[in-house]
């Protein structure tokens, strides 16, 4: 069983923007972040009215680089 938890949208979009990350444009419904240190880092998170699953939050935690430990670090403190 996996550790990440099914979330909105605008809740990985926050813990994501707590993590460092920068809107840098959004197209139609997707949202595109960019890390401020390592600018080749870019992350899609999809702005719907769906919830995330795991398996995407997982491709995206992958795209951002990040563990999920520090995933729910981040959550945490939201």
């Amino acid at each position: 069983m996996s550790i990440l938890p099914v979330l909105a949208a605008r809740i990985v979009l926050r813990v994501l923007l707590r993590a460092g990350f920068v809107i840098i444009r959004q197209v139609g419904s997707h949202i595109q972040l960019r890390h401020p240190v390592d600018p080749r880092i870019r992350v899609t998170v999809p702005n719907h009215a769906r919830d995330i699953t795991r398996g995407l939050l997982s491709s995206i935690l992958k795209q951002a680089k990040l563990t999920p430990e520090m995933f729910l670090k981040f959550l945490k403190n939201l």
